[in-house]
């Protein structure tokens, strides 16, 4: 793999020189089609700063004239997105799960330090409840844009967030608390197919859609033993209902829906489309006002061919989606409570699909046929690169050929195995990793 990303280096420098010769050329012209300046300036901390969702969100407020302060756990001081023309400053903090109040009393010390105004916490699945956590302290200093405990832990519970959507009459999956794997050998299926997944965020098991039952409790035994299943790791037997998958963003503020976007979704999302369905957007609308939230919100849904849409999971916090705001003037706005011309905002008319570049490219590389070859390439044609922007091209750089290339020497210096590399979210996917 680093040799493969040492072969593409010439390749990507080209490229970002390229952009950046276009963006001196351009910028002129680009001025004055530039997202407006914000009449009060903030002060903004975005943590998260190894993912692009949180390179976006710089963006996005730097655009509109606000101080962006970039934040990353120490693991990944060496996040490529430092690099870019949008982050004023960069830190590190301690990881929350290892130390939660070293974690907290950094992210105080900073947004103290650094004036800050506004908190956007962008999150990994582990790190959203601990941001919560630590939202009572920071919101004595500055507003912190995220969940309470109590919402976060419903929100990230599949089990939980079933019963809450049925008692507020929206759709959901039938959804069972599974604690114990002989509960799965003696449940009593009916005439559907099932899934089990993990309550708790888990990389590696995420992906497994076998579907129960299986042909004997003998074989469901034998791959209920590969599960992490018990009292302190409970997962859900969830009905697997058939259709068309969606992924979607909603920024929220007291209720309202002031950001949304939806897109076709799939297992390994890399790959973003705006999608208008307003069954989905209503679901989601009805759910937001009824819990009176403020945050920011994901939902993966599917659609059964009848029509009806069904919430399958909820992630309460920045969904990758955001990438196709790539070029709309009122995120900041949107998520900074200021009036916006439409609500909620969505993908502008104009915006491409968004893709990560590696991930095409290896993509085209192990295509199994012509068909597979011209669909990929169709992507790239039609599409963006969600890391590359040509008044911004460093980051483009940074990631692919410094934040990898060290990530993986680290674990090869280790002798450390790993399953994939996510360009998207600047990690290597790890088997009991963050």
């Amino acid at each position: 793999m680093l040799a493969l990303l040492l072969i593409a280096l010439p390749i990507n420098l080209t490229i970002v020189i390229v952009a950046f010769l276009i963006g001196k050329l351009t910028r002129s012209a680009a001025q004055a089609t530039t997202t407006p300046k914000s009449n009060s300036p903030k002060r903004i901390l975005i943590t998260g700063g190894k993912m692009t969702k949180a390179l976006q969100l710089a963006r996005s407020f730097h655009a509109a004239g606000h101080f962006v302060v970039l934040i990353e756990t120490e693991k990944y001081w060496l996040t490529g997105h430092r690099f870019s023309n949008a982050v004023d400053r960069f830190y590190t903090v301690p990881a929350p799960k290892q130390d939660p109040e070293a974690f907290a009393q950094a992210l105080l010390d900073i947004a103290q330090q650094e004036s800050i105004d506004v908190i956007v916490p962008v999150t990994s699945p582990v790190e959203s409840y601990y941001c919560s956590l630590a939202k009572p302290a920071l919101s004595k200093h500055c507003e912190v844009f995220h969940f309470d405990v109590g919402i976060t832990q419903l929100l990230d519970d599949k089990f939980e967030l079933s019963e809450k959507a049925r008692s507020l009459n929206l759709t959901a999956p039938k959804t069972y608390r599974i604690t114990n794997p002989q509960q799965v050998i003696d449940f009593d299926f009916d005439s559907s197919q099932y899934i089990l997944k993990s309550i708790a965020y888990d990389s590696v098991h995420r992906l497994d859609m076998t579907k129960y039952p299986l042909e004997s409790k003998e074989a469901m035994a034998a791959h209920l033993a590969t599960l992490p299943i018990s009292e302190d790791s409970p997962w859900i037997l969830q009905e697997f209902i058939t259709g068309q998958e969606y992924c979607t963003h909603s920024t929220v503020r007291d209720g309202e829906v002031r950001l949304h976007c939806c897109a076709k979704s799939s297992a390994f999302q890399v790959n973003y489309e705006q999608v208008e369905h307003p069954a989905i957007q209503a679901w989601v609308t009805t759910f937001v006002k009824a819990l009176n939230l403020s945050g920011q919100i994901s939902f993966d849904f599917i659609e059964r061919s009848t029509g009806e849409v069904y919430a399958i999971e909820c992630n309460p916090r920045t969904h990758s989606a955001i990438t196709m705001f790539y070029n709309h003037p009122d995120v900041a706005k949107a998520y900074l409570g200021e009036p916006l011309t439409a609500q909620p905002i969505q993908p502008l008319p104009t915006s491409k699909p968004t893709y990560w570049t590696y991930h095409e490219a290896w993509r085209l590389i192990t295509a199994g046929s012509w068909s597979q070859l011209q669909e990929h390439l169709r992507v790239i044609l039609n599409g963006k690169d969600a890391i590359l922007q040509v008044s911004d091209p460093l980051p483009f750089l940074m990631v692919h050929h410094w934040q990898i290339p060290l990530l993986l020497i680290n674990n090869l210096r280790k002798l450390k195995g790993w399953i994939r590399i996510d360009f998207n979210i600047g990690k290597l996917v790890e088997p009991g990793g963050d």
